[in-house]
């Protein structure tokens, strides 16, 4: 389990994929300390295994659907990506949950600078905005961030200068793909009470209205 609270920005020296799954090799440094062959780190937001250590950085292991669900396909050598070590046990919980496992991508479609911050608007599927709220949290690229406003296809988040010099999301272009992971609570509130493929008469029948939601806190 991750926090989405980055901690540092590595480098890609390659990506080797036969077909759509291989190994991606990064140079790192911070996210080496106590880390041994086995632990996870999130690349980007995607929980990958560390297959083998160097002074200078790691190697792990990339699966077919990690290259259908995420952007890292379109990674290439000397690109930076934003890295995190699993959680420790006695760590502060400094972002939200975030397990690794990338729902989707979505394309950044323009930056505004409001005073000391950047508002980024990003759009995506709809199967992804249907768990999007305002005030609510996303992953993005393995970032922890707070929605700001949703409108359509599309929704913004807010980014103080720490985040902006901390990680890459300030660094990219119009057009560029982002990886989106909802909050894993909502997955779990919209699966329980069938959003994903129930009709508003058959949810309502199974005693389940949105005021007994937010009588709950949902």
């Amino acid at each position: 389990m991750f926090t989405g609270i980055i901690e540092e920005s590595g480098i890609i020296r390659q990506i080797k994929l036969q077909g759509n799954s291989g190994q991606i090799m990064i140079r790192a440094k911070k996210v080496l300390e106590g880390t041994k062959i086995g632990d996870s780190i999130a690349v980007n937001g995607i929980c990958l295994t560390v297959v083998s250590i160097a002074e200078d950085g790691f190697t792990a292991d990339v699966m077919a659907e990690t290259i259908r669900r995420s952007s890292l396909g379109e990674c290439k050598s000397g690109d930076a990506v934003n890295l995190e070590r699993a959680m420790a046990a006695d760590g502060r919980f400094g972002g939200h949950i975030v397990s690794g496992h990338i729902d989707g991508t979505g394309k950044v479609t323009s930056y505004r600078k409001e005073e000391n911050a950047v508002w980024v608007s990003i759009e995506t599927t709809p199967e992804i905005m249907q768990l999007i709220v305002e005030k609510g949290s996303i992953c993005i690229d393995g970032i922890s961030l707070t929605v700001a406003s949703v409108k359509g296809q599309q929704f913004q988040v807010s980014v103080i200068p720490h985040t902006g010099e901390e990680t890459t999301l300030l660094k990219k272009k119009p057009g560029s793909l982002v990886n989106l992971e909802n909050d894993i609570v909502g997955k779990y509130v919209q699966k329980l009470i069938g959003l994903n493929s129930s009709t508003e008469e058959e949810t309502r029948s199974l005693g389940i209205t949105m005021e007994l939601l937010e009588e709950y806190g949902f």
